[in-house]
């Protein structure tokens, strides 16, 4: 403890102290920390973080807290009121954050520099949250790139300025103690939204996210390239809330990554670039604010959807009839996470073979996943819908039965999460309508009681959505 004016470090999506450049920066002031979480849910508004997310920053903050030693400050309210009056009530020598790229943190974040800046108060903001500086990265034309891999081939690995080396832990450093206002303890402790026990498949924290990158490291990344797709299997890295909330950067990531790796390695390679679709989600997220609401290709906004309540329920509930739908979206209410390729079996069942409006599964998504991003969950959205800047072409129907068969072929995924159809032959476990009935009896399946019959016929709904793009 020192007698010197603290800086202020306003801790946003970035809930760890190793490779924190405003955290960083601020120590590097000399200066006394104080550091300070905002719960800012008013100017969200209707994208303020959802049950799941809620439960994951709840621990997140609590493990940061734990490294700082109890001397994170935790408020509710207009982080453009608190965060002012704060440092000038402490008399604080500067205000550091990491920027973010939704688009009422940039508005709320110039207010706040206006005023810190008004009432002479050093402001110092960083990029620490990606790769890449997305007001650097443009076309040769100056405009912002529309397309995923020009911008990531030519606009980063090849223009843009390298990644810069991730920076080290702190050692110890003086935090400020002093507390000019009340704690709001009970963001702490939001319990798990689902009753099925998915909290136990997760450490939220710092220390578990490098857990997380390691195991990966050991036992995915070598089978990543061909077992990303495969939700039976354990080769994607599960580290998506970990970025999401800021517990690790892109920049740890990367690095340990190549470390003694080759950045062609087939595996890196893939792996590398589904970073870079998280890097271009917030460039498109910076570029086009309305991207959680608007679509992109305005030709989509007389696209003929249809308004079925019972058909997204049946959704939502995993009770569609298609094993693999209802497996993805069964594993999302038990666990919090859905397998990536399931997330777009799942969203092309709801946008094309049910013509849902991406809206409804984009909110699903964002009340339900752990990892709920603004940036990545709307353009993924859009992308599958078609809607999208680099989205995906209308006659891209994924056909969930073709795609189980194909990326869960012994069915082990699917009987993870429908446990009701266990029992059936490899041969229909993702087309159960299919089975004879003594292969349904001898598994005790009585389609319509134990598991439903189809919602709906795919071929007549392939061809429906096909009619209603043509329509465009």
């Amino acid at each position: 403890m020192t007698d010197k004016r603290p800086a202020l470090v306003w801790f946003r999506q970035d809930l760890r102290l190793a490779d924190n450049p405003a955290l960083h920066a601020a120590i590097d002031s000399g200066a006394p920390i104080f550091a300070l979480y905002v719960h800012d849910d008013e100017a969200a508004g209707s994208w303020k973080p959802g049950s799941a997310s809620r439960w994951w920053l709840g621990r997140s903050l609590a493990a940061l807290r734990e490294s700082l030693d109890g001397a994170l400050h935790v408020r509710s309210g207009d982080a453009r009121e608190i965060v002012p009056a704060l440092a000038m009530e402490l008399d604080a020598s500067g205000v550091f954050w990491n920027r973010c790229v939704e688009p009422w943190r940039m508005a709320g974040d110039d207010a706040i520099k206006n005023t810190l800046q008004s009432a002479d108060i050093e402001v110092r903001t960083f990029n620490g949250a990606y790769l890449y500086d997305a007001n650097t990265i443009r076309k040769q034309d100056g405009t912002p790139y529309r397309v995923f891999t020009p911008f990531w081939r030519k606009g980063c690995l090849e223009n843009g300025r390298p990644p810069r080396k991730p920076l080290p832990a702190p050692g110890r450093f003086d935090l400020h103690g002093a507390d000019p206002g009340q704690d709001e303890e009970q963001h702490l402790r939001t319990p798990f939204p689902r009753v099925e026990g998915g909290a136990d498949e997760w450490q939220p924290g710092e220390a578990g996210a490098r857990q997380q990158l390691e195991a990966f490291l050991e036992s995915g990344l070598a089978h990543y390239d061909e077992g990303r797709d495969r939700p039976d299997m354990r080769c994607v890295s599960r580290l998506s809330p970990h970025l999401h909330f800021g517990e690790i950067s892109p920049h740890q990531v990367r690095a340990a990554v190549l470390d003694g790796r080759g950045p062609k390695d087939p595996g890196v390679d893939r792996f590398l670039s589904e970073i870079g679709w998280r890097e271009f989600s917030a460039y498109l997220l910076l570029h086009e604010p309305g991207l959680p609401t608007d679509n992109l290709q305005k030709k989509f906004d007389r696209f003929p959807w249809r308004d079925d309540p019972e058909a997204r329920d049946a959704w939502q509930r995993g009770a569609t009839g298609y094993p693999i739908v209802d497996a993805g979206m069964r594993e999302l209410r038990r666990t919090g996470y859905m397998h990536n390729r399931v997330r777009m079996i799942v969203a092309s069942f709801l946008v094309k073979n049910l013509l849902q409006h991406w809206h409804h599964g984009a909110a699903w998504f964002w009340d339900n996943l752990l990892d709920a991003d603004l940036a990545n969950n709307s353009a993924s959205w859009q992308w599958v819908a078609g809607s999208g800047a680099d989205a995906a072409p209308y006659f891209r129907i994924f056909n969930p039965v073709t795609q189980g068969r194909k990326f869960d072929p012994q069915g082990d995924y699917v009987r993870r999460y429908v446990p009701e159809i266990a029992q059936l032959p490899d041969k229909f476990v993702q087309s159960p309508w299919e089975a004879p009935a003594d292969e349904l009896a001898a598994a005790g399946v009585e389609l319509g009681s134990d598991y439903p019959e189809p919602i709906v016929d795919l071929k007549a709904s392939r061809e429906r959505a096909l009619e209603a793009f043509r329509s465009l």
